[in-house]
C-alpha cells in the first residue's frame, strides 16, 4: 500500500471535515498548523515573562496560590488555547521561579541554553521512547554516542558504557545497585540473605543524601552507610576511608562501595579523587564518583585538572542539567566496564527478548532502570552541535570565577562570616550580629532568607553547618555580577538586622559590627 505524501502546500490549515473534536487535538499531518500556532503562542508567553521579569520570584505563598489552583474544575475544559494560556499565567507563569535571573542564587538550577530548548521542543513532539530500537532508532545511536563522548572525557577507557537517567539521585541508585551486585556476584541465594545485611557503603559527611536513600531502596541494613567526616576543607579524607574499610573488614562486614563527590551540594568541594581511588584500588572496593555538580569541569578550558583521578572510578554520575546548562532532566550514569550494566537487565518477550542480543539490536532498556524514557540526550546533542563543548566550558568557568569573586566580597565584609572556599561555584556564609543579639544569629539568618524570598528580589539557599544556620549562594548563571551579589548581601543584612533589632531591643548599629 502506498501512503499519501503530505507536502507543506497540501497541509490543511484546519482539521479535515468530519474530524471529531477530540481528534482535532492530535498532532498529525492534518494538524501541523494548529501545532505551530499553539507552540508559538506558548513560547511567546514564556519569552515575554523572561524579558519582563524584574526578579527571580514573586514571593507568593502556598496559601495564596493554592486556592486558585484548587478552584479550577478539571472536568470543564476551556476549549481554547488562548484561554488556557491566560489561566496558566495566573496559576504558574506569573509566580514561576526564574533561574535565568541573575539574582537567583539558591539551588543547583541553571539557566538553559537555546539549542537545548530547541532539542526539548523536538523531542517532545516526536515523543520517542528510548527503551527499544524499534521505538527510537536514531535516538538510540545519538544517546550511545553521547555516553561514549562523556566516558572519553572522563577517561574511563574503551570498555566504558552507560545510560541517560532522570537525574543524580537515579544515577547514584543505579551505580550502587551495580556495586551491590558485583559484591554479591559469587553468592548463592542463601548466601545473599546472609551477606546483604553485612554490606556497607562509605560516604562523605558532605555527600548527597541520595546515597542514604539508595541504601534503603536496595534493601541494605539501616546502618549500611558509613559516614566519614571531612577535614576543615570539607573534603573526604583518604586516610579516614582506608581506616573505615579496615574497621569494617575486622567486623566481618563487606564494603561494597566508596562514594566520593566531585562537587558537594553545600560546599562545592571536590574530594581528593586520585588518593581515594588509590585506597579503593588497593582494597579492591568499587569507587563511585558523584560528579552531578562538578561534571561541568569535563569541558572546562581551565579547570579540568580538578577532576584528576575521576578516570579511575568504576562509575560516575553526571548531571548535564546542572553544569552543562541543560533543561531538566538530562543526566547519565557512566561505568568503566559495560559488563556490569547486566545487573539492570531483564528480558521481556514483548519488549526486548534475549534473542535480540544475538542479533546485535541495541535496546537501551537493557541498561536502564527505566522502561519508557524520554530522549533527553537530544538536548545535549544539539547543544554540542551548535555551541560545542568549549563554549559550554567557558560558561561554567564564568560561574566558577564569579563565585570566587563573591567569596572574596563576603570574606571582606565585616557583617558576615564565610566558610570554605569552593572549588566550584558555591559560597556558604552567615550574617553575624554582635552584642545582645548574638544568640539570635540562627533565627536572623533564617528570617533573612525567608524575607528575601518573600520580597521576590532575590532567592538564596540555606543549610546547617556544625549545628548552626548558614546561607548559601549557588552561582550557576554567567549573567550574575558582583554588583548583584553585593546588592543581595545588603538586603540580607537589612532583613537580619531588623529581625534582631525587633527581638533583642538593640540598635541596628550595635548589631552589625564585626566580631572583634
Amino acid at each position: 500500500m502506498t501512503l499519501p505524501v503530505h507536502t507543506a502546500e497540501a497541509t490543511p490549515t484546519h482539521p479535515k471535515p468530519g474530524t471529531t473534536p477530540a481528534r482535532a487535538h492530535l498532532l498529525n499531518a492534518d494538524t501541523v498548523e494548529q501545532y505551530r500556532r499553539a507552540v508559538a503562542a506558548g513560547t511567546d508567553r514564556v519569552a515575554r515573562r523572561v524579558a519582563e521579569a524584574n526578579g527571580p520570584f514573586t514571593g507568593v505563598r502556598p496559601d495564596e496560590l493554592a486556592p486558585q489552583v484548587e478552584a479550577i474544575d478539571l472536568d470543564r475544559p476551556l476549549g481554547d488555547t488562548t484561554a488556557a494560556l491566560d489561566e496558566l499565567e495566573d496559576v504558574y507563569l506569573r509566580d514561576a521561579v526564574w533561574f535565568h535571573h541573575p539574582r537567583y542564587l539558591a539551588h543547583l538550577n541553571c539557566p538553559v541554553v537555546i539549542p537545548a530548548l530547541l532539542g526539548e521542543a523536538v523531542l517532545s513532539a516526536v515523543n520517542s521512547s528510548m527503551d527499544t530500537w524499534d521505538q527510537s532508532a536514531g535516538g538510540t545511536l545519538i544517546e550511545r554516542r553521547l555516553i561514549e563522548w562523556t566516558a572519553d572525557r572522563i577517561g574511563l577507557g574503551p570498555a566504558a558504557d552507560g545510560v541517560f537517567t532522570s537525574g543524580g539521585t537515579q544515577s547514584n541508585l543505579h551505580a550502587l545497585l551495580l556495586a551491590r551486585e558485583e559484591a554479591l556476584a559469587a553468592a548463592t541465594p542463601a548466601d545473599r540473605r546472609i551477606l546483604l545485611p553485612q554490606l556497607r557503603i562509605i560516604a562523605s559527611a558532605a555527600g548527597h543524601f541520595s546515597v542514604q536513600k539508595a541504601a534503603k531502596l536496595l534493601g541494605l541494613a539501616p546502618d549500611a552507610v558509613v559516614v566519614v567526616e571531612t577535614g576543615p576543607d570539607r573534603r573526604m579524607r583518604p586516610g579516614a576511608v582506608r581506616h573505615e574499610i579496615a574497621r569494617c573488614r575486622r567486623a566481618g562486614l563487606t564494603v561494597m562501595a566508596v562514594v566520593a563527590t566531585a562537587g558537594t551540594t553545600d560546599f562545592g568541594t571536590i574530594d581528593p579523587l586520585d588518593d581515594i581511588a588509590e585506597v579503593c584500588a588497593t582494597s579492591g572496593v568499587w569507587l563511585h564518583v558523584d560528579a552531578a555538580y562538578g561534571c561541568g569541569l569535563l569541558v572546562s578550558p581551565t579547570r579540568r585538572h580538578l577532576l584528576d583521578g575521576i578516570e579511575r572510578a568504576d562509575s560516575v554520575t553526571v548531571d548535564y542539567h546542572k553544569s552543562f546548562f541543560q533543561p531538566v532532566s538530562s543526566s547519565a550514569l557512566v561505568v568503566r566496564d559495560r559488563r556490569t550494566l547486566r545487573h539492570a537487565t531483564w528480558h521481556a518477550d514483548y519488549l526486548n527478548p534475549a534473542r535480540m542480543v544475538a542479533q546485535r539490536i541495541p535496546n537501551q532498556v537493557d541498561k536502564s532502570l527505566q522502561t519508557t524514557r524520554r530522549f533527553d540526550a537530544l538536548k545535549l546533542w544539539l547543544t554540542l552541535r551548535v555551541m560545542g563543548p568549549d563554549a559550554v566550558g567557558e560558561l561554567f568557568d564564568e560561574v566558577c570565577d564569579r563565585a570566587a569573586q563573591a567569596w572574596e566580597l563576603v570574606a571582606a565584609d565585616p557583617r558576615f562570616e564565610v566558610l570554605t572556599r569552593s572549588q566550584l561555584s558555591t559560597v556558604v556564609f552567615r550574617w553575624r550580629p554582635t552584642g545582645p543579639g548574638r544568640d539570635l544569629a540562627d533565627a536572623a539568618n533564617l528570617r533573612a532568607r525567608e524575607a528575601l524570598a518573600a520580597s521576590g528580589l532575590a532567592v538564596v539557599a540555606g543549610t546547617r553547618v556544625d549545628g548552626r544556620q548558614y546561607l548559601k549562594f549557588t552561582v550557576l548563571n554567567p549573567a550574575t555580577t558582583t554588583e548583584d551579589v553585593a546588592y543581595v548581601l545588603d538586603l540580607i543584612a537589612e532583613h537580619a538586622g531588623r529581625h534582631v533589632h525587633e527581638h533583642a531591643g538593640a540598635s541596628t548599629a550595635d548589631l552589625t559590627c564585626p566580631v572583634g
